[in-house]
């Protein structure tokens, strides 16, 4: 196998624009009213200048066409039933309130859930020392440490970020970090010391959502199981039977399709405690391609945590109060730049997760001394002692809008078969042990809902050390 590699070790709704509602029945109905006026008031108007002028008519009688009156009776009639329309100033709408005729409104079920939202906005959106703008789109305040989000929990109000624990000990050669490693940063631009770089939330974002309360959130179902009944679709390593205090993985970076706009395609590590009921506590990091969440389909850098199995804790990145980033150069949440291509030059990003020996906090690092921040002690159940099962790999949301298998791609899109520069992968699998070792996998188990749609290989090799390669394109002739 060919193992040159570009390695990273980093490496590296629409609008809801108001909506025009014109009465038409209403106005219908103002309409044939004066209509109905109109016609009775010129019929008596007739009818008392018939009286008037009997002999008048009389004498005329025989030189006019009999069409001419009934013409000039259309024409009043035509004229007195259009005029209130091209005079109408206001419409009345359903709740009394008079209205310009070019003038828009939303119901008021719309106009509770936008207050919401800009509540929502209000308390996510910090003050911000200094803003930079992103080529994809995206605004990146530097808010200080101390205002971020995690700092509205009532466990942490008052307090400060926590300087950096020991990192786990490892025999294996660190990599040089790479300079830049996310779109944002790409025009030179950073945040100051003392504060932490934190993507904005726009209105946009949190309306396609299906409410405030559940953007930024997973929905809830099993993790590694097969997950047809739920739509979600893994292919994954796990090791379990032990305790565990950490996982690292270098995971290859790819730009997946996804066709839906409520799907998404991820990959990613996850640190799992609990049952798979509803006690579930996981720690999650990697990449992720989701239109829901950010609108557009750049891989981005995602952190995830709950600790009642999705239900009503946790969230994704700063969204809600809990992980608490230290670093001013990663935005949780941001585009992934560089990308990996088809047959092309290949990028990967290194991650690990581990908890604190002194102080049982959660920490996770980007690439080689990267810290980005902790998951504090006291979020979780299970994990407040240790990790029961690790987990590696891919996962998608299968909808199935369309009646039959989506085509979102997992990884690259490619099958595992297909090998470097065509599958995605990943290396380096460790974990770390109650001693703060970095070990590499025993007992691993492999995992693919559905082999079909989205498969995995796993192998070792010195270079690697324990590896995998992993995804596949969805819908095929074997997928239907």
């Amino acid at each position: 196998m060919d193992m040159k590699l570009d390695s990273f070790p980093w490496t590296k709704l629409q609008n809801y624009e108001p909506f025009s509602i014109f009465h038409t029945t209403r106005q219908h109905q103002c309409i044939q009213t004066q209509v109905v006026s109109a016609i009775k008031t010129t019929t008596t108007r007739r009818r008392q200048r018939h009286r008037h002028s009997t002999k008048m008519a009389a004498s005329i009688s025989l030189n006019t066409h009999p069409m001419i009156p009934i013409f000039v009776v259309f024409l009043l009639v035509f004229a007195s039933s259009i005029s209130p329309v091209l005079s109408l100033p206001a419409v009345v709408s359903d709740s009394g309130n008079r209205l310009l005729a070019n003038q828009t409104f939303r119901p008021n079920k719309e106009l509770l859930r936008l207050k919401r939202v800009n509540a929502y906005l209000k308390k996510i959106n910090k003050p911000a020392v200094k803003t930079i703008q992103s080529p994809d789109g995206d605004v990146i305040d530097c808010v200080l440490s101390h205002l971020q989000p995690a700092f509205d929990h009532p466990e942490l109000q008052g307090k400060n970020p926590l300087d950096p624990p020991e990192r786990p000990k490892s025999n294996e050669t660190r990599e040089a970090v790479a300079e830049n490693y996310q779109l944002w940063a790409d025009s030179g631009e950073s945040c100051p010391e003392g504060t932490v770089p934190i993507r904005r939330t726009t209105e946009k974002d949190v309306l396609r959502a299906s409410s405030v309360k559940r953007f930024g959130r997973k929905l809830r179902r099993h993790v590694r199981r097969d997950s047809t009944g739920s739509g979600h679709e893994h292919a994954v390593v796990f090791v379990n039977g032990d305790q565990y205090f950490g996982a690292k993985a270098s995971i290859n970076v790819w730009s997946p399709q996804v066709t839906s706009g409520y799907e998404f395609s991820l990959s990613q590590i996850w640190v799992i405690s609990g049952s798979f009921g509803n006690d579930l506590n996981t720690i999650e990091a990697g990449w992720q391609v989701s239109p829901d969440l950010y609108g557009d389909g750049y891989p981005r850098f995602f952190t995830y945590w709950t600790t009642d199995a999705y239900q009503a804790t946790g969230c994704y990145n700063l969204l809600c109060s809990g992980f608490v980033q230290t670093n001013n150069k990663i935005a949780i949440g941001a585009a992934i730049s560089p990308r990996s291509s088809y047959k092309g030059r290949q990028f990967d990003i290194g991650l690990m997760v581990w908890k604190d020996p002194k102080h049982g906090n959660w920490w996770l690092e980007f690439g080689s001394g990267l810290l980005v921040g902790y998951w504090p002690a006291f979020l979780f159940s299970h994990l407040r002692s240790h990790a029961s099962m690790v987990q590696f790999g891919g996962e998608i949301v299968n909808s199935r809008s369309a009646g039959y298998h989506t085509s979102t791609q997992m990884g690259s899109g490619h099958f595992p078969e297909e090998g470097f520069g065509k599958a995605s992968y990943f290396r380096n699998l460790q974990v770390v042990d109650w001693d703060n070792n970095l070990l590499p996998l025993t007992n691993l188990h492999l995992l693919a809902d559905h082999p079909s749609c989205y498969g995995i290989r796993q192998g070792r090799n010195n270079v690697w050390g324990t590896y995998f390669y992993y995804g596949g394109p969805g819908r095929n002739v074997r997928c239907p």
